[in-house]
């Protein structure tokens, strides 16, 4: 029909090219991996991009070819995102925190051509290259470095690589906007990792979708620092909504302790973070330490898993940060929710505000939510009635990468493995995860609430809550718990602790205090190691 708009691909290299001709001169500021920083900006990334693309193109790469990266938040794997999918090929972030194993498996599964890699993961490399036989080209993120050019002459440099390419080259024709743009295996924290395959037209809308004032709300006035790392899920998509509006961007590299980041915070004058909840317990143990203050800090994005209540209430109270908690996953690219009151609620009292901060907040346009019972009929969304949460829409997974796995969706909807709430404006409480959730007696104890009770109690600094078996119930709760340095504590004061704030027959059995709790690749706390080391704890009660 004549006098339709312009139909023009959805394209990732349509974003560099909008900040390098609009933004141009807007800072990228770089922490380097080997020390010092690097200071960047649209226009430059755009073109080193372009020019590195060129170097793919003569080394005989070809449309949704993977290259894979194995790096921290830098420039060079900023370039390295714009320049592998502008090519046409597959940008596939490798989590480095993953067992070695697993990361065989992954870059051997994915069939990746070329690994680029900071030099922090030189040993990892070293370690795994003779078991990776795929990879034509395993490239460090730094200059030539003369010895280790003599030391390992399978070695290639980033600078050299990208001055192999020409300057002049331009994006490639005849891409479409449902081409695969990028890959991200899940943790797999049980069985082998799955991918998930995104695409340029899921990326963009993503994009816009998150740049919103509901979601994120960026603009080209914020100064964006993503503390959330490159490798897991393109940065929560941060990597892509700055240049989209050209905010300038800090990359903080490897330095990601509550010292460094509140030094970068305070001299870029960083408006907006986004980080899970672990690295912002070290900031908030360092601001409390030293003394220091967040003045240009406005608010921040968390996510990963639940955030206890006391660090949203300390960030408002005392640092007057506005603390934005966010729900996602790798299927959903990942943003499926964040928390951002609606008008009518601004009337409500400040203690009702903060409780429903509380929860992970509402889907943006884009996403569908529904909780499900087990035979798979909808339940309703009146806050109370809990259910199996699934998921549907733009920038959702259809099918994991290969066809891992069968077939991921129940009638068009895709199963999270979270149980939650919702209520009738779509407001969603996570109650827990379907694998973590404590049925005891019959009754379901929701793990995630007395996590975070616990680590509002002033001696703690982590906690972890298990299904631990029980010869009686079948299921009752065990609390494990890190201390906070010079504190201490009895059995008694933390089961007196919950008394009055939850059912009786919620409280914990026992009570189990260890020096750290395990840690996953993205930073969450491995249950499956906490269950098979105390989950026979009460069989003896």
């Amino acid at each position: 029909m004549h006098g339709l708009m312009m139909d023009r691909q959805l394209l990732i290299s349509a974003l560099i090219d909008h900040a390098g001709k609009y933004h141009g001169d807007t800072e990228v500021v770089s922490v380097n991996t080997t020390g010092g920083e690097t200071r960047t900006n649209y226009a430059t990334i755009r073109e080193r991009a372009l020019k590195l693309a060129s170097a793919f193109e003569k080394r005989g790469m070809k449309k949704s070819d993977r290259i894979a990266t194995l790096a921290w938040n830098n420039h060079r794997h900023l370039e390295l995102y714009y320049a592998i999918s502008g090519q046409g090929l597959v940008c596939h972030t490798i989590n480095p925190r993953l067992h070695p194993e697993q990361l065989i498996y992954i870059a051997t599964h994915a069939e990746d051509r070329i690994l680029f890699f900071d030099q922090t993961f030189l040993p990892i490399i070293e370690g795994v290259r003779e078991k990776l036989p795929g990879i034509e080209a395993f490239v460090l993120m730094e200059p030539r470095n003369v010895e280790l050019a003599e030391r390992l002459p399978w070695l290639e440099f980033y600078e050299d690589f990208v001055d192999s390419g020409n300057d002049g080259h331009a994006w490639p024709d005849g891409l479409d906007e449902r081409d695969a743009s990028s890959l991200c295996y899940t943790s797999g924290t049980t069985g082998n990792p799955k991918g998930v395959l995104y695409s340029h037209r899921s990326t963009l809308i993503h994009a816009m979708m998150s740049i919103s004032p509901d979601v994120m709300n960026f603009s080209a006035r914020d100064c964006l620092l993503p503390v959330v790392p490159m490798f897991h899920v393109n940065a929560w998509g941060m990597a892509y909504a700055a240049p989209m509006v050209g905010a300038k961007l800090v990359l903080p590299g490897p330095g990601l302790d509550g010292k460094s980041l509140v030094n970068l915070y305070n001299r870029e004058k960083v408006t907006m973070s986004a980080g899970v909840p672990t690295i912002w317990q070290g900031l908030i143990a360092h601001l409390e330490a030293t003394g220091e203050k967040l003045p240009y800090l406005q608010r921040t994005v968390v996510g990963g898993s639940a955030c206890p209540p006391a660090m949203i209430e300390k960030f408002r109270k005392d640092y007057d940060v506005e603390v934005l908690h966010a729900w996602g996953m790798t299927e959903l690219s990942p943003l499926g929710t964040v928390n951002n009151l609606k008008n009518k609620h601004l009337a409500l009292p400040e203690a009702e505000q903060l409780q429903m901060r509380l929860g992970q907040g509402r889907p943006p346009f884009g996403i569908e939510l529904g909780v499900f019972d087990d035979d798979d009929n909808l339940l309703p969304n009146d806050g109370e009635t809990q259910g199996n949460l699934y998921c549907r829409g733009f920038w959702v997974i259809n099918q994991y990468f290969r066809g891992d796995g069968g077939d991921p969706l129940h009638d068009g909807w895709f199963p999270t493995g979270d149980v939650a709430t919702l209520d009738e404006d779509g407001n969603m409480v996570i109650r827990d995860r379907s694998k973590d959730i404590i049925k005891s007696g019959g009754e379901w104890i929701s793990t995630v609430d007395l996590e975070n009770l616990a680590v509002s109690h002033p001696a703690i600094a982590q906690a972890a809550v298990i299904a631990a078996r029980h010869p009686k119930w079948d299921e009752r709760p065990l609390l494990i718990v890190v201390p906070k340095a010079g504190q201490s504590f009895s059995e008694d004061d933390m089961k007196a602790f919950y008394d009055g704030k939850v059912a009786k027959w919620w409280i914990p059995d026992t009570v189990v205090t260890v020096d750290a709790l395990p840690l996953g690749a993205t930073g969450k706390i491995l249950k499956n190691v906490l269950r098979e080391k105390f989950g026979d704890a009460l069989m003896g009660n």
